[in-house]
């Protein structure tokens, strides 16, 4: 799945091994599997996952319906058809991601060399790239980020799209992954300049990984690519010839795993759409609804007596288009009031917004107590959003784990030290909104008990402790240089007395 990438004047260790072919797999498992795919209601739900993100619900697709003289389904253009899409799934997601990845993870362990090496490769883009895989999660249940070796030789981390991915798993919980399969599509022009889409496999394992494109009728080797297998990644080592030179040899490289970490939103791999998606559609149809009859239906109908003739269908047809209803008897035209219960559909609009950010386990902001909530009622406005971004904290923070294990071969392959039996922890730190006034009089309050770095953490104006803790040094520093420069905290010899005592 990743390039060739050659590792200049580097050790291979044990703890990389060279490409085989025992693990080479059949065509025909691969390309049923991938069949199956598509057609699977796990894709069709990312699928929905990414539409709803990007606001592109079911209603953006209604359309209004009258019924003709036969019974039949007429689409109704004359009408009002309003399709007000509400993004609560953008505005869920997007909160989740914040509250939990909006500022960097925190890594605990016992080497203080080894934190340092992981701190370089855990740079801004990673992070930036993180906040993204958290998105694609929440979407779709499960994201995936691959290792990979840069032109540099450098190990880097790219995210891969979840509806490209096909994972197989040893245990029922999904934690050791034994192969995987991704199928992604390519422009292809041809000498006219005409663009067509190609389906390109890969096939991933731990001996290596096999290139494939998709036909209509099975899998056929990757015409792009010289080979059609490989490993990895290349790798460079010096040997000594018989003639006594040094001589650098490449050869393919393997990892002990496969070169993908699953990322999930839950344990059971469920995307957040699948919860709240029927809330959402009865939320836009309720509130297109009432746009609708409020551009097309008046107060009230007519009612004309002494006229007959009308079937069912079209009865029901110009109650709908011209809010007249044709009767038999005396002529006459009466009025009858049709008023909208506002009050009503509020309600369900409430109940209806109360269950989305309820079971999608998030804060509404329009809630008229979140303003001025304490800190302990701010907690239990939070609470959802809080126990379920713990779910998504624990599954990052093994899926990170998984992905430190990369960076310790790396490290062990380039000589920069052996960590791989270090433990690591990893903390993310929640931003969760706090009432300021009564945070900063608490964290005054606790000066003659806590040190001042744990006050200084718990500022709410302060981002980077070490940082402000220095500056701070500095400030007072610099303050007791100015004092001493005008004289002030010195004792002067005109102010001591011939007995070398202080006058008093």
């Amino acid at each position: 799945m990743s390039d060739l990438i050659t590792l200049q004047n580097q050790v291979l260790y044990a703890k990389m091994a060279y490409l085989s072919n025992k693990g080479k797999p059949k065509e025909e498992f691969i390309y049923a599997n991938i069949n199956e795919w598509l057609k699977s209601d796990k894709l069709k739900m990312m699928h929905l996952g990414n539409r709803y993100y990007e606001n592109d619900p079911d209603i953006k697709e209604r359309k209004r319906f009258s019924i003709g003289r036969k019974g039949e389904k007429i689409e109704e253009t004359r009408l009002s058809n309003a399709k007000l899409a509400h993004p609560f799934m953008r505005k869920l997601t997007n909160q989740k991601v914040n509250y939990l990845l909006s500022k960097p993870f925190s890594i605990q362990t016992n080497n203080d060399q080894f934190l340092k090496a992981l701190y370089k490769y855990f740079d801004k883009n990673f992070h930036r790239m993180l906040k993204n895989v958290g998105k694609d999660a929440i979407k779709g249940g499960i994201a995936w980020v691959q290792p990979y070796y840069n032109e540099q030789g450098v190990l880097c981390f790219k995210r891969i799209p979840n509806t490209e991915v096909i994972p197989f798993w040893r245990d029922i919980d999904h934690t050791d992954l034994e192969a995987a399969i991704r199928i992604y599509k390519v422009d292809t022009y041809d000498e006219k300049g005409n663009k067509t889409q190609v389906e390109k496999v890969e096939y991933m394992d731990e001996t290596g990984t096999y290139y494939y494109q998709k036909g209509k009728t099975g899998l056929e080797p990757d015409p792009d690519r010289a080979v059609q297998s490989s490993g990895h990644f290349k790798i460079v080592t010096k040997q000594k010839a018989e003639d006594g030179t040094v001589q650098e040899v490449e050869q393919e490289a393997v990892w002990e795993r496969v070169p993908l970490v699953a990322f999930k939103y839950n344990a059971e791999e469920i995307g957040l759409i699948k919860m709240i998606k029927p809330l959402i559609d009865d939320y836009d149809v309720n509130t297109s609804d009432t746009s609708n009859n409020i551009q097309d239906v008046p107060n009230s109908l007519k009612v004309v007596r002494n006229y007959d003739g009308t079937d069912k269908g079209e009865f029901v047809r110009d109650l709908a288009l011209y809010r007249t209803v044709f009767v038999s008897g005396d002529g006459d035209v009466d009025s009858v009031e049709t008023k909208m219960d506002i009050s009503a559909i509020d309600r369900h609009l409430d109940r209806l917004r109360k269950d989305i950010y309820e079971f999608g386990g998030g804060v509404d902001t329009q809630n008229k107590d979140l303003g001025n909530a304490s800190g302990v009622a701010l907690k239990f406005l939070y609470a959802d959003l809080d126990m379920d971004c713990s779910d998504l904290g624990n599954e990052f923070a093994a899926a990170l784990e998984n992905l430190i294990w990369f960076i310790k071969v790396d490290l062990v392959n380039s000589g920069k030290g052996d960590f791989m039996d270090e433990d690591v922890d990893i903390i993310f730190n929640t931003d969760i909104a706090i009432n300021e006034q009564e945070t900063i009089t608490n964290a005054i309050n606790s000066l003659p008990i806590l040190s001042r770095k744990t006050i200084v953490a718990n500022h709410p104006w302060v981002t980077d402790v070490e940082a402000e803790l220095a500056a701070k040094d500095k400030e007072m520093e610099e303050d007791l240089q100015r004092a001493q420069d005008f004289g002030f905290g010195e004792t002067s010899p005109d102010n001591q007395n011939q007995d070398g005592d202080e006058d008093e």
